[in-house]
């Protein structure tokens, strides 16, 4: 019996630095998926496909003459199919990914401070995802569900690295010994706002409705900005928002916003750099966060001045994803005691569970 809980220990342990390897790796590819959804939005090919899941009908892009057949009123532009479709089984990797995540964890799941919950959590919103993005298509780019989209493909970001750090100090025998400051949770929540207006910039392309920096339009707060349409989140569906529908003050007054928000989260990250160089773990991921900040607001001032080059714009949307990274990992040296325990063991888990 001592033998065979032994070898189920031993099992279990494997699988825990497995699955923190999956998840690490998770995070990587989930930059890559979100980075190809950027770039999907950039090329204007979000309807590339005027199906889903296939693309006229097809797992593949098909030829124009089966294209025409499936949707006539629909022209095949088979670069901007390719985009979309690529796009798609990316995303249906993290699904994959995702499950065989879930199936380590049901196998550990009585493993004492496994983050089962957390897996489940994962996949529950990767497949909340998958239905956004059928949306997006039959909603013909309604800004509402794109930026939704967005914030979901953050949240899976974020669910990913949270995950491999919870899986990396069980596989440590380590214990979180607090919480992140209330702080911390105030500027995350601020980073989720900017990400929305972020999200909402872009489904509305408003990038460019502001000139200049640090002026907007030459003015230090334009005259003409329309937010009551800018922000009307029920307006009706349709018929197709590729290139935006809303009217000058109303994209002027997002931008703007978005402008407002950016300064905002700015002051809040040095606060919160300031209260925790205290805590000399920290201070790295603070040191990362401040920079990466930093970087992604030159890199949108850069963005307006330059008119918006497609290059550009990526990075920006690739700078958004580090500066959450960054700010999870302060989060995580913040509210980690880094409190090591003795292994767990699993002697509640059958030896068969490991077969």
């Amino acid at each position: 019996m001592i033998k065979d809980n032994s070898k189920a220990t031993a099992a279990g342990q494997r699988l825990v630095r497995r699955a923190a390897a999956l998840a690490g790796f998770g995070v990587l590819f989930t930059l890559v998926v979100v980075l190809a959804g950027a770039w999907t939005r950039l090329v204007d090919a979000g309807l590339g496909c005027p199906d889903w899941p296939g693309c006229y009908g097809a797992l593949v892009v098909p030829d124009a003459e089966r294209a025409a057949a499936f949707a006539p009123d629909e022209p095949l532009d088979s670069f901007k199919a390719w985009v979309e479709m690529i796009h798609r089984y990316l995303a249906s990797g993290l699904g994959l990914l995702a499950l065989v995540l879930t199936w380590i964890g049901w196998k550990l799941r009585h493993m004492p401070g496994y983050p089962l919950g957390l897996t489940f959590l994962l996949l529950a919103v990767i497949c909340l995802q998958g239905a956004f993005g059928a949306w997006t298509v039959t909603l013909k780019l309604w800004p509402q569900v794109v930026t939704l989209h967005l914030l979901g493909g953050m949240t899976v970001l974020a669910l990913f690295f949270w995950l491999f750090c919870r899986l990396r100090a069980c596989a440590r025998g380590e214990v979180q010994g607090r919480k992140p400051p209330l702080l911390w949770w105030l500027v995350l929540l601020l980073l989720t706002g900017q990400l929305a207006l972020g999200g909402w910039t872009t489904s509305n392309y408003a990038g460019l409705a502001c000139t200049g920096f640090p002026t907007c339009n030459q003015q230090w707060w334009p005259a003409q900005m329309d937010f009551s349409e800018g922000f009307h989140l029920t307006q009706e569906v349709g018929p197709n928002y590729l290139h935006g529908q809303l009217h000058a003050p109303a994209r002027t007054a997002i931008h703007f916003t978005h402008r407002l928000g950016a300064l905002l989260l700015g002051v809040s990250i040095l606060l919160l750099v300031w209260k925790g160089l205290t805590l000399a773990r920290a201070r790295p991921w603070l040191g990362l966060l401040l920079l990466a900040w930093g970087l992604q607001a030159g890199i949108g001032i850069a963005t307006v001045l330059l008119f918006l080059p497609l290059w550009l714009a990526l990075l920006h949307t690739g700078g958004a994803a580090v500066l959450l990274l960054t700010l999870l990992g302060a989060g995580w040296q913040l509210g980690y005691g880094g409190v090591r325990v003795p292994r767990v063991t699993l002697t509640e888990v059958s030896h068969a569970q490991f077969q």
